[in-house]
């Protein structure tokens, strides 16, 4: 079966052509793409899967940073002069990924007037997410929060279909991404079941009508 292409970045093309320093890399689901405190030599593009990133505090607390999927990159703070990994990158399902060196990610920056729109766009728009979360997690309930990190974990988009999440997530994860307790979140997970909202077949899925949670004051 053919993979399908995702949409968040247009110029894939150009990441997926043969050449020095660019690979397809394979990953099982607990791969580590890397770990905190590696080499931040490289540049990822997210073709297939999700990754979760972590990061562990000198005491050993570790903290849910981010969940990323098709489209999306991970590692560019090598790009901003970003010495060592400041966080872990694993994979929670099965991934394909374009590895990018550094130096070769710099040079398509600085050679293709094209693409450094494209991924300037990228990182502007992942920036007023970033900013997004944090009035999310400043203002918003946790009811408020868990919905909204469903519908981005779903990658929703498609109007009426349920999209489906990654199976391995767990309440724990779920409770350390919005802030709040595994119990609260399991009360709300079992309330938006019983609405319609989300459903397991297999797995998680989320519907368009969670978003009602969202956008209710």
């Amino acid at each position: 079966m053919a993979r399908a292409k995702p949409q968040h970045f247009k110029h894939l093309s150009t990441l997926e052509k043969p050449g020095a320093g660019k690979r397809v890399v394979e990953y099982r689901a607990k791969d580590a793409l890397f770990r905190q405190g590696d080499a931040a030599d490289a540049v990822f593009y997210v073709r297939d899967g999700k990754i979760k990133l972590t990061t562990t505090s000198s005491q050993g607390k570790e903290a849910i940073v981010a969940i990323v999927g098709a489209g999306d990159f991970v590692g560019e703070g090598a790009l901003a002069g970003q010495p060592l990994r400041i966080a872990t990158a694993v994979a929670m399902t099965v991934c394909s990924c374009v590895r990018i060196d550094k130096a070769v990610m710099n040079q398509l920056l600085h050679q293709r007037g094209v693409f450094s729109e494209q991924f300037m766009a990228y990182l502007l728009g992942r920036n007023i997410r970033i900013e997004a979360d944090l009035v999310d997690q400043l203002f918003n309930s946790s009811e408020k929060r868990l919905a909204r990190t469903l519908l981005l974990l779903a990658q929703y988009g498609k109007e009426g279909q349920p999209q489906s999440i990654v199976p391995q997530i767990s309440q724990e994860a779920l409770a350390a991404i919005i802030g709040t307790t595994r119990s609260r979140v399991s009360h709300f997970m079992n309330k938006f079941r019983r609405l319609g909202f989300i459903e397991y077949n297999g797995g998680l899925s989320v519907h368009s009508s969670l978003l009602s949670v969202v956008l209710h004051d």
